[in-house]
């Protein structure tokens, strides 16, 4: 049985095929086979979303499954019951476990205890369907309708601006090296990548560069990337993270720093004056919403990948 916890659990040939998939599942939406017809999704949410609840919900109902939110006050693991018995409990009730949750060690229980697929829908150390969905949307950009998607990515380079301590920047640690890319990160002195990454990076071959120099972090970058500088549990920390990370704020000086034709890339919600300008928001070559869309194809390619053949 397969998983989807980390971006490394696919390997650059499945990740190809899912960019394909990817492909026509967008072109051919509402006309497309329905790979989870008559299966249950469970969608278990310990935090709250728009783009990644609405997507997978919406995805999982277009590839012809139900989807079954379970939000922490529905079910027992919010008052204490373990991850183990809840994997082994849902297990006989439904096909698959998409969580949205804090800790990555959750995920990891779920997989090892359940017998049906988990998805990784966001916890505080990986985001693995938006780096995906991430690449994806340049490649589309860069590969054309009928390029090669992949092929597209290799030698290109992503900057990632902020908290390069936290899930986002993780992801494109291990995702960089997947897609064939570079990553340098650019971050003040004491948000820099965590041995955890570190490790994890060592073991599956990622690659990074990281800086305290934001200028430096971008040049010949093919992506600019940030995130919120505070995310969810840490909104006690705002003041403290605006004042170390003002620096790296994209602004439009530092965006026009990266490749004449460089994109730029948020996974949303952005705070406008905060980690953004609104100008470099506002400009032609930012594709926030196309990434916030490709969310779906993403996750329903992804999604397919997980279920067995039937035969």
């Amino acid at each position: 049985m397969k998983h989807f916890l980390k971006e490394t659990d696919f390997t650059r040939a499945e990740a190809a095929e899912v960019f394909a998939l990817a492909r026509r599942y967008k072109r051919e939406r509402g006309r497309h086979e329905k790979p989870l017809a008559g299966q249950t999704w469970a969608m278990i949410f310990a935090k709250s979303s728009t783009r990644t609840r609405v997507s997978f919900d919406v995805g999982i109902h277009e590839l012809g499954g139900h989807p079954l939110f379970l939000g922490m006050n529905d079910i027992q693991l919010g008052r204490g019951e373990t991850i183990g018995d809840t994997a082994q409990v849902l297990s006989r009730f439904v096909h698959g476990i998409v969580i949205r949750t804090f800790k990555q060690s959750d995920l990891d229980g779920l997989a090892a205890h359940g017998r049906v697929p988990v998805v990784n829908a966001l916890t505080d150390f990986l985001h693995p369907c938006q780096i995906y969905t991430d690449a994806f949307t340049a490649a589309e950009r860069w590969a054309g309708p009928t390029g090669d998607l992949m092929a597209s990515l290799e030698g290109r380079k992503v900057a990632f601006l902020g908290d390069t301590c936290f899930n986002m920047a993780n992801s494109w640690i291990l995702g960089a090296n997947l897609f064939g890319m570079t990553v340098a990160l650019g971050g003040p002195p004491g948000f820099e990548p965590s041995p955890e990454i570190r490790g994890l990076a060592a073991k599956t071959g990622g690659r990074f560069h990281y800086t305290a120099d934001p200028f430096e972090a971008v040049a010949g970058a093919d992506i600019v990337y940030t995130d919120v500088w505070a995310s969810m549990g840490q909104e006690g920390e705002t003041e403290a993270r605006a004042r170390r990370m003002m620096p790296y704020q994209v602004t439009k000086k530092l965006f026009a720093a990266a490749k004449p034709d460089a994109l730029f890339m948020h996974c949303l919600p952005a705070h406008a004056g905060e980690e953004v300008a609104q100008e470099v928001l506002d400009h032609p070559r930012c594709v926030i919403f196309d990434e916030a869309e490709n969310r779906l194809h993403v996750q329903k390619a992804i999604l397919a990948k997980l279920v067995p053949a039937r035969v």
